[in-house]
């Protein structure tokens, strides 16, 4: 199957040289600098150090020579999700279909869901979905095993999505609930930098599942609000994202919760992580979301004060310890 993957980031590079070994794919990067590296070192050197990637995998900076080759497979977004906006408006007249996002979040300005983000830059004809789920593009990269879901309301997308995808180390499953999928990749980031900011406080292991546990009510609290299913969020884009960005050390949201502890300046560790951390960028949009909907996301409200309402990590922990007790089930 043709295969385009738009964006030679971290994650849009692990897995265009993941299917390489299977299908023919397209990696598409902005940058003629970034392309020609790509070309002759056959490395990411920025985001992958150290990775060989597929001999088979080619490289452009022509878009519509990735739309093109893509025409009758799989077209997917790898940028970040503050680029998705700007790259639909290169694509709309190249008239893309079979359109796959891999970013998570929501889009900082507007709160939209990537959903809402592209059927307003396409309309509501094209087929389109999410591929999301626990995923570090490093270990990907590496042929460590992972699973994905594929969240489309189109029957045919799904279908060519596992067809395209699913094999060798990874397994995709698929859900019609595309809003489950968005709000679960969304707001685990959020609850990632909370978790982070606990372990970098030392306040242990107890305190860590509670957060995850607690932060996933939160996740099902506003993803059903906005009509995703409950059972989403127990499922590899809720809980078993959720899990893994607030344990593991790659995570670069976990990384900014550490930094946060540790009294380093937002400024300072975004420097030092030299990528993108989608939940800062998103959680004032998930904060609005809440407030709208009448919700309350306590470890959500949290994390933006301490990311932009100058309250400490501890005065964070001690407010979020110091509220009533309630029943455990909403």
């Amino acid at each position: 199957m043709n295969i385009a993957i738009l964006g030679a980031g971290a994650w849009g590079t692990a897995l265009a040289t993941t299917l390489a070994s299977r299908q023919s794919v397209v990696l598409w990067a902005r940058n003629q600098a970034q392309t020609d590296a790509l070309t002759s070192t056959h490395q990411n050197q920025r985001y992958l150090p150290g990775i060989s990637l597929h001999p088979a995998l080619t490289f452009t900076t022509q878009l519509a020579d990735a739309v093109a080759h893509a025409r009758a497979g799989l077209l997917m977004i790898a940028t970040p999700i503050a680029g998705l906006r700007p790259l639909l408006r290169e694509l709309q007249p190249l008239a893309p279909t079979n359109l796959v996002w891999l970013c998570k979040g929501f889009e900082q300005e507007s709160a939209l869901l990537p959903h809402q983000v592209v059927q307003q830059a396409l309309g509501e004809g094209v087929p389109m979905g999410a591929l999301s789920g626990p995923s570090f593009a490093l270990e990907v990269a590496r042929g460590l095993p992972c699973a994905l879901t594929i969240g489309s309301p189109n029957a045919e997308l799904r279908n060519t999505v596992v067809a395209a995808v699913h094999g060798a180390h990874i397994r995709v499953y698929a859900t019609d609930d595309l809003i489950g999928v968005e709000v679960g990749g969304a707001v685990k980031n959020v609850l990632a930098i909370a978790t982070g900011i606990a372990d970098g406080l030392g306040l242990g292991l107890n305190a860590r599942a509670a957060l995850i546990t607690r932060g996933l009510a939160e996740i099902t609290r506003l993803g059903t609000a906005l009509g995703g299913h409950s059972e989403t969020f127990m499922g590899l884009t809720g809980l078993g994202d959720l899990i893994l960005t607030c344990t593991g050390d790659l995570s670069r949201n976990r990384q900014v919760g550490l930094g946060l502890a540790a009294g380093k300046s937002l400024d300072d560790i975004t420097a030092e992580l030299g990528h993108v951390a989608e939940g800062v960028r998103c959680v004032q949009a998930v904060r609005q979301l809440a407030v709208a909907n009448s919700i309350e996301m306590p470890i959500v409200d949290a994390v933006a004060r301490v990311l932009f309402e100058h309250a400490t990590p501890q005065q964070a922990i001690h407010a979020l310890l110091a509220r009533d007790a309630r029943d455990e089930i909403d």
